[in-house]
């Protein structure tokens, strides 16, 4: 499907309809006005079949307790094995409520109070809470940044293991916010040091399905044809890949029978609540109907971008947009132009723009901001033109 045709055919205005992207600019910038683009959701419908689909569910009546059907395994399989030539068993895979709270199980499951986890940073704002809100010591590396493009230090991240005695590493791939998608060698090399001093991976993979550059996606546990799968838990979910993040559905994918068992018997002390049905009837329609819409989508992300990165770079050439491999959250260096201090009051103020600053995801990106591209080309072209003058008025 082409972007023309995605953006007409399921682009949605959003104002009043309780979304917390757009209803609550008032509460969190306290300026309705602005054109929002932090929080990552899309102005998109889902696929006509996946609505279709929930309301044959809502017709029938009852929600009551499910069991999860042998098409919704095939169809999640299916995906991940025509996609990533990773197919997936039953008995693998677990569910939460979302990644991040995975991610605090996880947390629970394999490490104790106190024991420290490793981010790299910038990273997803929540990671830092998840940790140190259960009761555990933040290990942070910074990524390397030169010219809009960002790496791992390997040296770095071993050296902290070692010091911090590090017990479980919560990793972004794709990574958010640097719109980097880590390629197999990159996978290896930090996986290899992981496994060598015992440290317990956690890899949430929910931007997976956006490749917007030339590097394909490697679930973790495809590294070295499952070599690291004893240290390793996937966390993913359909609700980025299409728009479904208030149907509180994701997976948790464990191959290893010891780490399996494990996790199940943490997860056995908890006061578990049943799954959201409409979470698992929406998302077997997506993995099996969803193919096209995505491509649609894929298109528009990769025209929004090509469009904010040329025309900033025409009109100011210092200004870093950085590169976008994956996920359809750009981050964009200003500090040639505005000074940290200074960036929220322009942005705000000057741009009319809600976004996303990057010293929340570390202090590498402050001067940073964030911008989601998974929306309508007009709101793209309008923050584009706000920027341009915003910064042509200094």
């Amino acid at each position: 499907m082409r972007s023309e045709e995605f953006v007409e055919r399921y682009s949605v205005d959003r104002y009043h309809t309780d979304s917390l992207k757009w209803d609550s600019l008032e509460s969190k910038f306290g300026d309705k006005e602005l054109i929002s683009m932090w929080i990552a959701d899309m102005e998109f419908q889902v696929p006509e079949q996946v609505k279709e689909k929930m309301l044959e569910r809502i017709q029938h009546g009852v929600f009551g307790y499910s069991n999860v059907p042998e098409s919704y395994y095939d169809a999640y399989s299916k995906w991940m094995e025509e996609r990533y030539q990773f197919p997936l068993k039953k008995e693998w895979i677990r569910f939460s409520t979302g990644c991040v709270t995975s991610i605090a199980w996880m947390i629970h499951a394999f490490t104790q109070p106190k024991d420290h986890c490793l981010i790299l940073t910038p990273v997803y704002y929540p990671f830092f809470n998840v940790v140190t809100n259960n009761d555990r010591q933040l290990t942070v590396v910074d990524l390397t940044y030169q010219d809009g493009y960002f790496t791992m230090d390997y040296e770095a991240i071993e050296k902290a293991i070692i010091e911090d005695d590090v017990k479980l590493f919560v990793q972004c791939s794709p990574q958010n916010p640097t719109g980097r998608v880590w390629t197999e060698e990159e996978l290896e090399k930090v996986l290899a040091i992981c496994k060598k001093h015992d440290v317990i991976v956690v890899s949430d993979e929910i931007h997976q399905d956006f490749l917007i550059g030339d590097h394909p996606f490697v679930p973790a546990s495809a590294v070295g044809n499952g070599h690291y799968n004893d240290i390793i838990v996937m966390l993913s979910s359909a609700s980025k890949t299409f728009n479904l993040a208030g149907l509180l559905h994701a997976h948790i994918i464990i191959p290893d029978d010891h780490l399996r068992a494990k996790f199940d018997s943490f997860a056995s002390g908890l006061n578990r609540t049943e799954m959201n049905i409409m979470g698992l009837v929406a998302t077997e329609a997506a993995y099996t109907y969803g193919a096209d819409w995505l491509t649609g989508l894929i298109e528009t992300i990769k025209e929004n971008y090509e469009y904010l990165r040329e025309t900033l770079h025409h009109h100011y050439p210092d200004m870093t947009v950085c590169s976008l491999e994956g996920t359809y959250l750009v981050l964009i260096d200003m500090r040639s132009y505005v000074s940290p201090e200074c960036l929220p009051n322009f942005i705000q103020n000057r741009c009319h723009l809600a976004v996303d600053y990057g010293d929340v995801f570390g202090e590498i990106t402050n001067g940073f901001i964030r911008l989601n591209l998974a929306t309508d080309p007009k709101y793209v072209k309008q923050a584009v033109a706000n920027i341009i003058h915003g910064i042509s008025d200094l």
